[in-house]
């Protein structure tokens, strides 16, 4: 006699590796790298521990390929954000401030914050948010130094445009500054040449 599903129980999609690392990304976003164990993702995706070593050697493998992707993914955004046309440099430094100082994707800023604070802990993320951060400065850099800025003045923007970047998806502005546009902008001017 067949097994037949009761109808309120959903289908069992199985699950594959993808299905683990965005588990493992929604994990990491919300308690860090130290809250990615095996047990707790098996849990989440309410399945058992065996499922996640069928996909995985283990959990630096897990890591590894979060690392992996985590790097791909913004390396592919930096460059896209940073394309320009010859002439069109200095509006792609604006366009760069305007997107990465604008309200952002809290869950891609909380991301971002539990990889560097991974990479204080561990050599392989160090050195992953180190070639994404030379990727950025570079990048910034020579779109300086389109603009007809010396190598080290294009370098020292490029700090100093991370920085706001940063630093303004740390704090709340809105909270400081009523004008924030205002304020974006009057920055904005300051880094661009």
């Amino acid at each position: 006699m067949a097994m037949t599903r009761r109808r309120s129980e959903p289908a069992r999609i199985p699950l594959n590796r993808d299905a683990w690392i965005r588990a493992a990304v929604e994990v990491l976003a919300e308690d860090g790298v130290g809250g990615l164990r095996v047990e707790v993702l098996a849990k989440r995706l309410k399945v058992t521990k065996g499922s996640f070593y069928w996909h995985f050697r283990d959990r630096r493998a897990l890591l590894d390929e979060l690392l992996a992707q985590w790097k791909a993914g913004r390396i592919q955004d930096i460059l896209k954000q940073t394309a320009a046309q010859p002439g069109g440099e200095l509006e792609r430094i604006h366009h760069v401030i305007d997107v990465y100082a604008s309200a952002r994707n809290r869950k891609g800023i909380r991301i971002e914050l539990a990889v560097r604070d991974w990479a204080r802990r561990d050599a392989k993320a160090a050195a992953v948010v180190a070639e994404v951060d030379a990727t950025r400065l570079d990048c910034a850099r020579r779109l300086f130094v389109a603009c007809g800025l010396s190598d080290p003045e294009a370098s020292a923007r490029s700090m100093l445009l991370y920085a706001y970047v940063f630093g303004r998806s740390l704090m709340s502005y809105e909270r400081f500054a009523p004008e924030l546009e205002r304020l974006k902008g009057w920055i904005a001017g300051r880094i661009a040449p």
